[in-house]
């Protein structure tokens, strides 16, 4: 789960990570009244939406008067922000952040992340802030520094003096970088977040250390630990697929093909959509149904798949062990029966009650394609695909 940049900056605040004077607002007269209650002469306003690369897109407004917030915030008030993380259809923006403009002196990246390599927290950090990671990486491969933090112990002061030294932090700041640095490892840990991003952390030229921006993104599956967090939750930022998926109980990735999948379990969902792939065919989804399939849960996932327009085929892939293939095939029927579908459904079904399974899909009457492997599954979806889009577009 992603919260707001405001958002993030409140948690981190929280663990004693500094950031600059700031407020939300929801219209241009509130953003202009909250510049005034900050003070200053210069104004930060910033949309609020769950990407990156906000700033080149039109999202990041430096203003100096009020007539200056008001106009920027009609710009971006009810329209699409489209940036490189976005995608094409874009993200709406529905609130803004006024934060006090402060004098920049140096721009620091820091992000704390997990290592798949090493199990382990590791934080990455360049001299060179104020662009993306994979840019610094291309361009400026040595600024980059990593260090590892080792879990029993957590973020040492010596190893947080280490990092200040390596991005050049002048000595008599030296603390307050330790003292973000384990903030940010603090604010980690304790909420189960999976990223702390913070680009750009800005050295001030009145000597202070600040989050300018931060992201955080959390484990979805520790949210029962933290409802105040849970609760941080934006859904007008989500794939509408798949915040419905989730709140169904459904783990449902939208992608960019025309054949649906129902799968159960992680590890078959991704088989399924690489066998697609492997037949000439392109999936539309990642749908884990999970280990009790009711016809209930199934008909769910049907509804799902099918609120894609882009679907143009499903393939339901069931391998069943605490599962039964003959609920999983009431589900099929009864879903098919009250959508009346035009587009091909393939079914490949095995383990528990396979035969009642496909007695029952023999049974209906229905237009199903069974299949017996997972290979045979996808190449008859890959052609049903193929043979109906060819019959639509003659």
């Amino acid at each position: 789960m992603d919260i707001h940049e405001y958002q993030a900056k409140e948690i981190l605040s929280n663990f004693g990570v500094a950031v600059p004077a700031g407020a939300l607002a929801y219209s241009p007269e509130q953003a202009a009244y909250r510049a005034r209650e900050l003070g200053g002469e210069k104004w930060i306003v910033k949309a609020q939406v769950h990407a990156g690369g906000r700033g080149k897109a039109g999202g990041v407004k430096l203003c100096e008067s009020d007539n200056e917030i008001y106009e920027a915030c009609e710009g971006m008030f009810g329209r699409k922000l489209v940036t490189h993380q976005t995608g094409p259809e874009g993200k709406g923006i529905y609130r803004v952040y006024v934060e006090a403009a402060v004098p920049i002196d140096r721009e620091i990246y820091l992000g704390f992340v997990m290592d798949r390599s090493t199990q382990r927290v590791m934080i990455v950090a360049s001299s060179e802030g104020g662009m993306e990671i994979e840019e610094i990486a291309e361009t400026r491969p040595d600024s980059i520094v990593r260090s590892i933090v080792e879990p029993a112990v957590g973020l040492q002061e010596f190893q947080a003096r280490e990092i200040a030294f390596s991005l050049g932090i002048e000595p008599g700041l030296v603390q307050q970088m330790v003292r973000t640095l384990k903030g940010c490892y603090a604010a980690f840990s304790e909420s189960d977040a999976t990223m702390v991003e913070i680009n750009p952390l800005v050295v001030t030229g009145d000597d202070r250390i600040l989050a300018l921006d931060a992201k955080m993104s959390f484990d979805d599956n520790a949210l029962f630990r933290h409802p105040q967090i849970s609760e941080l939750r934006d859904k007008s930022q989500e794939d509408p697929r798949e915040s419905n998926a989730a709140d169904r109980g459904l783990a449902y990735v939208g992608l960019d093909g025309n054949i649906g999948c129902i799968v159960n379990g992680a590890g078959l969902a991704m088989a399924t959509m690489d066998t697609i792939k492997l037949a000439g065919g392109e999936p539309a989804n990642f749908l884990d149904i999970g280990g009790g399939a009711s016809p209930e849960r199934v008909a769910k996932a049907f509804r799902l798949v099918l609120s894609d327009s882009n679907v143009q085929a499903v393939l339901v892939n069931i391998f069943a062990g605490i599962n039964r293939c003959d609920w999983v095939a009431e589900g099929v029927v009864q879903v098919l029966k009250e959508l009346n579908l035009e587009i091909p459904v393939v079914v490949r079904l095995a383990g528990t009650n396979v035969e009642e399974g496909q007695k029952i899909l023999a049974q209906s009457g229905l237009p199903v394609i069974r299949a017996n492997t997972l290979m045979e599954a996808a190449q008859r979806a890959v052609s049903a695909w193929k043979s109906d889009a060819f019959a639509s577009a003659s």
